[in-house]
């Protein structure tokens, strides 16, 4: 099978259409049409179904899908072994986070980065999920984690689930909140909240009939973070924003009960022709931190697990 072809056929079904993966990858539509077609004459198989929407796998393009991965994965590696001699002894990698996660993983990834690798310039972006794709798609950052969105769907860029968290209502210890409170009591509690939060948690409450009271919008996580720790606020917020302030604070972390209201976050990369060595280590390193935070209980309710010495 013709590397090429694979490459393409992997770029089409990623992108959901011929059109997108054209411009993903910078080749011709006609090309990439032309490619695929031979490769599904040479299997003797249909793999990808054509529709006026796009491209979707067939059975068969499933199968050789994951195939495919394989083998560009490994050719990929071969080619960075070949080429080591020649590589620059510098590589550069921008990586986009939320502001709800910025300050919890990259202090880690960012650790671990000039450790073990000490030529990487590595430079950090801080932004919504909306702006945060923008800028991967216009190639100014490399890699981003995002919160799961509707909007990503025809972009050419490739998601990988990271892991869930819960929100959880935030209050001042004074207002001797309950530690689980129902799903309908939020509907009585003043609450500051992101729009993009907002945005996640309301359509999740829809089906029971709840809406929020939310007086004001405010889409500054650290402005939100000072008037409900210092002030008399409260807010629905993703348990990792308040979890390290949570030992030893006037904050009481209450689990919403009789709903799982949770957001998905995902890493996200564009969808390139030849992956950059420096995006795929960074990667690396980003799950490694999240899966370190996550046994720390960063993510969850209750407490973290002690450490054995």
């Amino acid at each position: 099978m013709d590397l090429r072809a694979l490459r393409y056929f992997v770029a089409a079904a990623d992108a959901g259409s011929l059109n997108a993966a054209s411009a993903a990858i910078s080749i011709a539509q006609p090309a990439i049409t032309r490619q695929i077609r031979q490769l599904e004459q040479d299997l003797g198989v249909e793999l990808l179904l054509r529709t006026s929407r796009g491209v979707h796998l067939t059975p068969a393009g499933v199968t050789l899908y994951t195939a495919a991965q394989r083998m560009l994965a490994e050719a990929d590696r071969v080619r960075k072994q070949l080429e080591a001699p020649r590589s620059p002894s510098q590589s550069r990698a921008a990586l986009g986070a939320s502001p709800t996660l910025a300050r919890i993983i990259v202090p880690g990834v960012f650790d671990t980065c000039r450790r073990i690798l000490p030529g990487m310039h590595l430079s950090v972006r801080e932004a919504f999920t909306p702006a945060l794709l923008d800028w991967l798609v216009k190639g100014i950052i490399d890699i981003a984690v995002i919160t799961k969105t509707d909007n990503a769907p025809g972009m050419p860029v490739t998601l990988q689930p990271l892991l869930g968290e819960p929100f959880v209502l935030v209050t001042q210890k004074s207002r001797e909140i309950r530690p689980v409170i129902q799903a309908a009591d939020l509907r009585r509690i003043p609450l500051l909240m992101t729009t993009l939060h907002r945005g996640i948690v309301e359509p999740q409450l829809a089906p029971l009939g709840i809406t929020l009271n939310i007086p004001v919008e405010m889409d500054s996580v650290d402005s939100i973070r000072e008037l409900v720790v210092h002030g008399h606020w409260s807010t629905l917020m993703p348990i990792s924003v308040f979890k390290p302030l949570e030992s030893g604070s006037k904050i009481t972390l209450s689990e919403i009960s009789g709903v799982q209201l949770n957001r998905q976050l995902l890493i996200a990369t564009r969808i390139r022709r030849n992956q950059d060595p420096s995006v795929s280590m960074l990667k690396d390193l980003i799950l490694e931190e999240s899966t370190r935070l996550s046994r720390l209980g960063m993510f969850s309710l209750g407490s973290p697990p002690r450490t054995r010495y």
